[in-house]
């Protein structure tokens, strides 16, 4: 039965049964606990729908994941009393610091190395139906002028003072809100007139599913450039139930296509999924489709269920650890001979942690 997060209890789920599961699909136990934590949510005294928790496990201590999840999961395996996290009632790890993911206007991250904006109000995009923007707070304005994406850009500085400006490599755009491919272009471009009057040489990043033309990507490689296209395939089965329109047009057979065409305009590509919403056979054939066409590892993400409507939309088995663990070996295969590795920075709710098949992401201590 499909489940959402906390609306019955999740079969029994224990340290000893995550240990078996990690040993069986070669995993280390510390990516098959993180991967279900995003999975399962954690049940605590918080109320919050959605929270950024800064989590430490007590076998990994020196290094700290941030996740967003759940805090309000009461049928979770996972219960946060004061700042330990417990599975089964056996201590797993620790909570640094939990906070409110309000949709804002934007935000650092990768230690001020890249910045998220969110212009065009993305609390406002509620058009597919397994996203959670709904349950965030609404506190990102809708920005359409240079001068106000110039004064976005000053107010992150000012609230984040030790980041300068200048360090930036990427400034990545996450919206759902424009419709048009001229609409979104144009902003492109003067988000570049922008960073260029900061001396802000930044590669911009735009996860979209409108900007699909010859014409579009020649004018970006003209007064973007760098860019890198980041396509919101999020899933390869059933667009039309789970995608709004503008997403839902893009078919699966065109995908391929488009970020050819952005690679032959000399863009870098890259696109995201949701791990969750397609049986494995589709995830399968999906992923190898797209991967010969594109030149960053791309942004597999956690299905999260956070009702019973998300979660009457989850493929049959996908409210297992054990899907995401399979899901995990069939990307590695497929992605794997590329090269290409996933960037713990980029990802708040991804499959990898410590290991990418065989090969260590993370020093071990």
């Amino acid at each position: 039965m499909k489940t959402a997060l906390g609306s019955k209890p999740a079969a029994v789920l224990t340290l000893s049964a995550v240990r078996g599961m990690a040993e069986r699909y070669g995993v280390p136990v510390e990516d098959a606990l993180l991967i279900a934590i995003n999975l399962f949510g954690i049940s605590s005294a918080h109320g919050r729908h959605r929270a950024r928790i800064s989590v430490r496990l007590t076998t990994r201590p020196d290094v700290a994941w941030m996740v967003i999840i759940p805090l309000n999961a009461k049928a979770s395996p996972f219960h946060l009393t004061g700042d330990e996290l417990s599975l089964g009632g056996v201590v797993v790890g620790s909570i640094d610091r939990v906070a409110a993911d309000e949709a804002v206007g934007g935000y650092f991250r990768d230690d001020g190395r890249a910045a998220t904006l969110n212009p065009n109000a993305r609390s406002r995009c509620v058009g597919c139906s397994f996203c959670p923007n709904t349950l965030e707070a609404a506190a990102d304005p809708r920005l359409s002028e240079e001068r106000e994406l110039a004064e976005l850009l000053a107010a992150m500085v000012e609230q984040h003072p030790r980041h300068n400006l200048a360090e930036l490599r990427e400034v990545t755009v996450s919206t759902g809100c424009f419709e048009r491919e001229r609409a979104a272009v144009d902003h492109l471009i003067g988000l570049r007139d922008v960073l260029a009057a900061h001396g802000i040489g930044a590669r911009i990043g735009f996860l979209t599913s409108v900007i699909h033309t010859r014409e579009a990507f020649a004018e970006l490689a003209e007064r973007v450039a760098p860019f890198v296209l980041r396509l919101t395939a999020e899933c390869f089965s059933r667009r039309d139930l789970l995608l709004k329109a503008s997403k839902a047009t893009l078919t699966t057979e065109e995908m391929p296509k488009v970020l050819r065409r952005a690679m032959r305009a000399g863009h870098a590509t890259s696109f995201t999924y949701i791990v969750g919403l397609d049986r494995l056979a589709d995830l399968r054939s999906g992923v190898a489709e797209l991967v010969p066409f594109v030149t960053e590892f791309p942004n597999f993400q956690v299905y999260q269920a956070h009702n019973a409507i998300m979660a009457g939309l989850r493929a049959e088995g996908s409210d297992s650890l054990e899907y995401y663990l399979l899901a995990r070996r069939a990307i590695e295969h497929i992605v794997g001979p590329t090269g290409l590795r996933p960037e713990a920075w980029e990802c708040y709710r991804p499959l990898w942690y410590f290991t990418f098949g065989d090969e260590q992401l993370v020093p071990p201590c």
